[in-house]
């Protein structure tokens, strides 16, 4: 709808997406992150974008887990863009897709269909913030996806996506020091990956906490910028920082799309393009449901 309506919508979109990953090559990144993190809360409704609601109460992108997020100033300079050339047209939720379908495309894989129509959310809560972290149990993250439509291996597959972006090391530095009482470093992790990453990230503790926040790693040490599927070989390697990533090595449910991916790159790539597609449909509002907001980080 957005496309027939504002035909220049997705070229705009893509110009200005472009333009901004010239000087910023992790761009790609964190736009999927944003577009992912909209979609699995509750729903492709750009509810993550809005800085206050009606309700007054605290919105999604002040919840903790929404911290790291970026790109809120290029999704503003988009809507500002598009609503020079078609007001009130456009959803903040299409601009946000077609951005991941830019950033897909900019990290190096070819570009995907994007159905547009979706609307804006009036609504923003914190609360409703439940994403998985590294540490949440393997079958807590399946039934999270489950329950908002992704199956097991669609999971496996959007999990490609770490091959390009970074982790803070709050998020794995466990694995390298206090694993458990038995093992201080976690086993599955490749010992001289794990030599390396002490290096970026020493014990908790040693430095002060502005400096702490600023240590990360790319999630990918090969290609760090390239959508690929450089994922699944470090996986099978030992060098996923991600605890939850590594678990999908030795369950029996994900262990073989795993070493598929990692023997067929182009088999990942085409059904990442479809993950990414059915991801972009999850509970979307349409018809008289919710709006098409002037302002991204506001309701009309």
């Amino acid at each position: 709808m957005s496309s027939r309506s504002c035909p220049n919508v997705e070229k705009i979109v893509a110009d200005i997406v472009s333009k901004a990953h010239q000087d910023d090559l992790k761009l790609p990144a964190a736009l999927i992150r944003f577009f992912s993190h909209d979609c699995l809360v509750k729903g492709c409704d750009a509810s993550i974008l809005l800085d206050a609601t009606a309700s007054h109460e605290p919105v999604e992108k002040q919840a903790q887990a929404s911290e790291m997020l970026r790109g809120y100033e290029l999704i503003d300079e988009i809507k500002d863009r598009v609503e020079q050339e078609c007001p009130q047209t456009v959803s903040c939720a299409d601009i946000l897709a077609f951005a991941a379908r830019e950033a897909v495309f900019l990290a190096g894989l070819p570009r995907h269909m994007v159905p547009s129509g979706r609307r804006d959310s009036r609504t923003s809560r914190a609360s409703d913030i439940t994403i998985p972290n590294p540490t949440t149990p393997f079958d807590e993250i399946i039934d999270y996806f489950s329950r908002r439509g992704i199956t097991i291996d669609e999971m496996v597959v959007l999990s490609g996506a770490h091959s390009i972006g970074i982790a803070h090391c709050s998020f794995f530095d466990y694995r390298l020091y206090t694993f458990n009482k038995d093992q201080p470093q976690d086993p599955a992790l490749n010992a001289s990956y794990a030599s390396e990453l002490s290096k970026t990230c020493p014990k908790p503790n040693t430095l002060n906490p502005a400096e702490a926040k600023q240590r990360n790693v790319e999630l990918d040490p090969t290609t760090p910028l390239v959508l690929d599927n450089h994922h699944y070989l470090n996986l099978l390697q030992g060098k996923a920082l991600l605890q939850s990533d590594q678990t999908m090595v030795t369950d029996p449910r994900t262990s073989g799309l795993v070493q598929q991916f990692a023997l067929d790159p182009e088999s990942w790539a085409r059904r990442f393009a479809k993950a990414m597609i059915k991801m972009g449909r999850i509970n979307v509002l349409t018809g008289n449901v919710g709006e098409i907001r002037k302002n991204c980080r506001a309701i009309n």
